[in-house]
């Protein structure tokens, strides 16, 4: 396998989306698309009005054989505590690298919460054993925003015995069938707590985030310090106006 197919993988995130009945809003010109003449590259932004979900973004960045990138994140509603999607998935063409990063991202750490929500990845994960690398997000703490059950693969290209198209169609799919794996035992948390545990990961992601260096070295400090401020975590502004 020479590369990763990140179009396709794009089509399947969205033609998923609209079968869920997800409609396409606009983004703020100058957000929806950067072009860097000088490294060669272009991102491009997408938001979705999905039912039940409270902001779901798409960022896909093409930097030739230098760097892929497809990236999305998904908030539900805050009355509903389902766990944040979580999708990274990035390919070093000069090294034949793949990074890929799929979770169903929980807002508390907790044994009930994961009973609730995570049969479906539990069983995915088991079909998928090459995507199991050695979970060490070195800059993440990973018992924070990660679940036990995070399909995380760190390796080669040519190692990947599984077809990557076919593990995201899964895992997605995966994702729209979580009201299936529910308990009835399980005291969902308060919308009010889900709107402070979301506001919470935005600050922490916009502060962590790796992917912040990347864009400042193709598309300059203040777009890449507007970006992450604005579209990827626009919640941790509220923590800076504090």
């Amino acid at each position: 396998m020479d590369s990763i197919n990140f179009e396709e993988l794009l089509n399947q995130l969205e033609t998923s989306i609209v079968s869920n009945g997800g409609k396409q809003v606009e983004v703020e010109t100058g957000i929806d698309q950067c072009i860097s003449l000088k490294n060669k590259a272009i991102i491009k932004n997408w938001l979705w009005d999905v039912p039940g979900f409270r902001r779901w973004r798409i960022t896909r960045m093409d930097a030739g054989s230098k760097i892929q990138v497809l990236n999305s994140v998904a908030y539900p509603s805050y009355i509903n505590d389902k766990p944040i999607l979580g999708i990274d998935i990035l390919w070093f063409g000069l090294k034949k690298k793949l990074v890929a990063v799929l979770d169903f991202q929980p807002l508390i750490q907790d044994e009930n919460y994961f009973l609730n929500y995570y049969n479906g990845l539990k069983i995915l994960k088991r079909n998928f054993h090459d995507l199991n690398s050695n979970r060490s997000f070195k800059i993440y703490d990973s018992n924070r925003y990660f679940s036990p059950w995070v399909i995380f693969y760190n390796g080669l290209i040519d190692d990947l015995s599984h077809s990557l198209p076919d593990v995201f169609e899964q895992f997605l799919n995966t994702y729209w069938q979580l009201e299936q794996y529910k308990i009835n035992e399980y005291n969902k948390i308060d919308p009010n707590d889900v709107k402070k545990l979301q506001i919470n990961y935005d600050i922490y992601s916009a502060e962590k985030d790796p992917a912040h260096g990347l864009f400042k070295s193709y598309f300059g400090i203040e777009w890449a310090d507007d970006f992450v401020q604005t579209f990827l975590f626009p919640l941790s502004s509220i923590h800076q106006n504090k």
